[in-house]
């Protein structure tokens, strides 16, 4: 007989029964040998703790909250913590800027949250050899606005407020990921506390590394499930000169599309290449979030940078080819004013998406399907026909659109629905996703696993597959603490 100890994998009926003390007086017990050695803010003030599971981007139910939230500033308070929590059989669910989606942040085990606010501070640039060394809840937005003056800039940009620990936590990207590649591309190394409390550094400064197990790919995108980010060393680039951006603007979505492919195969290295449908620019429009009204048409937004004839030439050709595909209206625009409102758009298109909920209590649903870039003009005509060829949403009244970051084939289907139709909206959104498995391409570009696709991932990586992720999650948090059942199931009931 083999021992399920034994084996490389962990299906789910071998895992160990996970049990958690959450009780009242374990918390307090826990909340004294914290404060015992260091003076750290913490709160139970009920909405508090619920804030911090619990977001406009990603709801979560009144009982899957902690009970308690901590405010360290350095490494070694993050490590007693865990080591407490640890010793004690207490979950531990982490925040930074709050902008994940897919229940990322949700406390299903209760417990306590760090909550990394006050470990914000740049800790150090090295100009010569292009990296920066940051605490976890560094917005990327300010980090850039700090590395503006220095000529350099860091280029994954998800929502503007998200933080640098939440970016590794999600394998994020952004609209620069055509470009640049995503998150797992821009981090040198890691400081971690594991879920014993354990302090660790992946690896050194230097750009390539062979010493041993990868263990800072292995954090990025493990949502928060085998570590705690405390401090990263990042990699940055040469700030993009003679910035241009261009806004085109198309009668139908299949032409928008079908120039983007032109434009790949062209050769061409653009800065960025989005698209977005005619109900998202109508909820850009709607929700007051941009700096001035856009055309209510599918539209491509473009990016464009360097030598002025490497800009001119691209920008020649794309002005070229969509005058070509008939476009309703070309602009490219290298001032500064004209770029802070056409990219400003796009960067404020997430949260116009959620504005335009008709109720509170409506939710935002949505995919993160990805494909290789041959397939993506697929994905976006199906995923159209999966929605609207249904009727629900002309029947329910909902708000549904379509953006995508389609130079990396990275396309998103959005449903804004009152919370009762949630069951039929996720229905067709999982018919999508499925889509992209049957095109070869992931159910998740950039923003995670989560609670919501944990069983899809079975499709995409094969049961062996999960197995394994939930081996890694064991060997590493053998009391199942951090984040529990993010990415992979550590119970079948939850």
């Amino acid at each position: 007989m083999v021992l399920a100890s034994s084996k490389s994998t962990l299906p789910l009926s071998d895992t160990p029964q996970l049990t958690y003390d959450h009780s009242p007086s374990n918390i307090s017990t826990l909340c004294n040998e914290v404060l015992k050695d260091h003076a750290i803010k913490h709160s139970s003030d009920p909405a508090e703790c619920f804030l911090k599971s619990s977001t406009k981007h990603s709801p979560a139910g009144e009982h899957h909250t902690p009970t308690t939230v901590f405010y360290p500033t350095t490494t070694a308070e993050v490590s007693s913590i865990a080591k407490a929590c640890h010793e004690r059989n207490i979950a531990i669910t982490s925040f930074g800027g709050g902008t994940s989606l897919g229940g990322a942040l949700t406390a299903t085990r209760g417990g306590v949250c760090i909550d990394f606010r006050n470990m914000d501070r740049i800790l150090g640039v090295h100009d010569e050899d292009m990296d920066v060394v940051v605490q976890p809840n560094v917005g990327w937005v300010e980090l850039n606005e700090w590395l503006e003056g220095k000529g350099l800039f860091f280029p994954p940009d998800p929502a503007p407020g998200a933080k640098i620990g939440g970016m590794i936590s999600m394998g994020c990207s952004g609209t620069n990921a055509y470009r640049y590649g995503t998150m797992k591309d821009w981090v040198i190394s890691l400081t971690l506390v594991l879920a014993d409390g354990t302090v660790l550094k992946t690896r050194n400064r230097p750009r390539k590394s062979s010493a041993g197990y990868d263990l800072t790919s292995l954090i990025v995108g493990s949502e928060g499930t085998l570590a705690l980010v405390t401090e990263a060393v990042l990699k940055v680039a040469t700030l993009p000169v003679n910035l241009h951006v261009g806004l085109a603007c198309f009668a139908e979505l299949q032409t928008a599309v079908n120039v983007v492919g032109k434009v790949l195969k062209s050769g061409l290295q653009l800065e960025a290449i989005e698209l977005a449908d005619k109900p998202s620019i109508h909820a850009i429009n709607q929700s007051g979030l941009g700096e001035e009204p856009l055309l209510e048409h599918p539209t491509l937004f473009l990016k464009f940078a360097g030598g002025q004839e490497i800009v001119r030439a691209q920008t020649q050709f794309v002005e070229e080819l969509c005058k070509q595909h008939s476009a309703q209206s070309v602009e490219v625009s290298a001032d500064k004013g004209r770029i802070n409102v056409i990219w400003g758009a796009r960067k404020c298109l997430g949260n116009a998406l959620v504005a335009m909920k008709k109720s509170e209590s409506d939710l935002f649903l949505h995919t993160d399907a990805a494909v290789p870039v041959s397939r993506m003009a697929k994905l976006v005509e199906e995923s159209i026909r999966i929605v609207e060829g249904s009727g629900s949403g002309k029947r329910r009244g909902w708000f549904c659109a379509n953006v995508g970051h389609v130079g990396d084939g990275n396309v998103h289907t959005a449903i804004i629905c009152p919370k009762e139709d949630k069951d039929a909206a996720e229905q067709l959104l999982s018919q999508v996703q499925r889509l992209a498995l049957e095109l070869e391409g992931t159910i998740t570009g950039e923003h995670g696993v989560g609670l919501k696709l944990r069983d899809l991932l079975v499709k995409e990586v094969g049961q062996e597959g999960v197995d394994m992720m939930r081996r890694i999650k064991i060997a590493l948090d053998p009391k199942g603490i951090l984040n529990p059942d993010k990415v992979v199931r550590l119970s079948a009931n939850i």
